[in-house]
């Protein structure tokens, strides 16, 4: 019931550990990208015990540069989670680029077209890190200065 004091001060708001914060950087923004990918493999198991066995494709788009980081990382995560449990150890992008949308509008989106390259995840061989639920765009930031190409995301663990 409004203006009831009996339901004041009955929550607060507590510091949720469950998130890591990631930064990655390249000489551009597409190596910015790879090493993203790279390091979410990192922190899921020992990235030096991974061997280059497999390789899947990935395309993602996206309308701006913080959903196609979204979008991509969250493609990277789901190679892990499904079928061949893929655990990317080098990512290269082959196409980073925007192009006209082909839909109604004459909007342009951004493109990524990247080759994953690892193995599949074997608990025999490769020891658990932490386990990556989701990306997140909470604190999302990319930089794209003509010095400086980083990304910062945050993974819910």
């Amino acid at each position: 019931m409004a203006g009831d004091d009996s339901l004041r001060d009955r929550y607060e708001f507590l510091d949720h550990t469950a998130d890591v914060q990631i930064h990655a950087w390249g000489d551009n923004l597409s190596e910015a990208f790879e090493s993203a990918a790279v390091a979410m493999t990192a922190y899921i198991t020992d990235i030096n015990r991974i061997e280059i066995k497999l390789k899947e494709v990935i395309e993602v788009e996206s309308e701006d540069l913080k959903g196609l980081l979204y979008r991509y990382l969250d493609e990277i995560l789901f190679l892990f989670n499904a079928e061949p449990y893929l655990l990317s150890k080098r990512v290269r992008i082959l196409e980073f680029k925007k192009v006209k949308d082909t839909g109604d509008s004459c909007d342009e989106k951004y493109y990524i077209k990247a080759e994953c390259y690892g193995e599949s995840f074997s608990i025999d061989k490769h020891p658990q890190g932490t386990e990556i639920k989701a990306i997140t765009y909470s604190a999302m930031r990319i930089v794209d200065d003509p010095n400086k190409h980083e990304v910062y995301f945050i993974v819910d663990i």
